[in-house]
């Protein structure tokens, strides 16, 4: 990850220094650089060792980050990583126009890789991440949301970085068609998990802990899993409350529509889906060589459960 840090400051360079200054400003914050890791932990299963991987791992990283830029943007979001969001700090149209510097950026160095699968992998991966925002803009304050469509979004929007990162591994190191979709299939059940959890501390965190403000999700509209479980399992009351606050992003009732999500079981049930998914992908990291990374492989799936931001 050092070495990743370091193709992620000298490929920030930029003519222009408001690209430089709000690009450090969102990667400095730090976050968890799930993606990156996956991607050189499946290297490291396969016994690929060459520098490409850290090209790639960075590549993957401002992927994500001009995603958030643009989220943030689109979710008028003012709380990130503990401190204030990039579009809070420089103003909207600056967060937009560097996250476009972050994915054309990503699209120069993914191209002097010079492999095409490589680009048919990465560009299926941006295009179904923003077909995945579209489809959560077109679902926001829609309390007829069911789990099926919850996790066709998270699996557009969170999950397909995920499952590109991993298959990246498999090709960087030449990998059979069979270990190339078994790192796939990791990388979309640990994606998937990652966001149903993170949903779960929407309504179960705490601020501090999570560097975000609780309740974004019901201020946004989004009738994540939690709410979607809650109206399943709660009185008809309890349902009409939760689709309420969906459809009008009602947080003046936050504290209420928190206490129904604990009470009706809801939590448990979501990170009962969670689980579901994290053992998706270790039986998928069961099929790599044995060896300490895909030992890390699965013991990152085993400990996401336990994730409190």
């Amino acid at each position: 990850m050092f070495e990743v840090d370091k193709v992620i400051a000298r490929r920030l360079d930029s003519a222009v220094p408001l690209v430089g200054d709000v690009a450090r400003y969102i990667i400095s914050a730090g976050g968890k650089r799930l993606r990156p890791v996956l991607l050189l932990l499946t290297c490291g299963a396969l016994g690929f060792r060459e520098a490409q991987r850290f090209n790639l791992a960075a590549v993957v990283e401002f992927i994500h980050t001009a995603t958030l830029l643009h989220d943030d943007v689109v979710d008028e979001s003012t709380l990130r990583r503990g401190r204030s969001t990039a579009n809070e700090a420089f103003g909207n149209p600056a967060s937009v126009l560097v996250g476009d510097f972050l994915y054309s950026r990503a699209f120069q160095m993914m191209v002097e890789a010079d492999d095409m699968r490589i680009m048919q992998i990465l560009a299926e991966a941006t295009n179904v991440i923003a077909e995945g925002e579209v489809l959560q803009l077109m679902n926001m304050h829609d309390a007829s949301l069911d789990e099926a469509a919850y996790l066709r979004v998270i699996r557009s929007k969170t999950a397909k970085l995920f499952e590109a990162s991993a298959r990246l591994g498999a090709v960087l190191a030449e990998s059979s068609p069979e270990v190339e979709a078994a790192c796939g299939a990791y990388g979309q059940a640990l994606g998937t998990a990652f966001q149903v959890v993170d949903d779960v501390l929407d309504y179960s965190g705490e601020t501090a802990e999570m560097g975000k403000n609780l309740g974004d999700d019901l201020r946004e509209g989004k009738a994540t899993l939690p709410l979607i479980m809650a109206m399943q399992l709660g009185t008809g009351a309890q349902r009409d409350m939760i689709r309420e606050a969906i459809e009008t992003g009602a947080v003046a009732r936050l504290q209420t529509v928190v206490e129904i999500v604990r009470q009706t079981g809801a939590l448990e049930a979501t990170l009962s889906a969670a689980s579901q998914e994290a053992q998706r992908a270790i039986a998928a990291a069961q099929q790599l060589p044995a060896n300490c990374y895909a030992d890390g492989l699965i013991q990152l799936a085993s400990q996401l459960l336990e994730r409190r931001h």
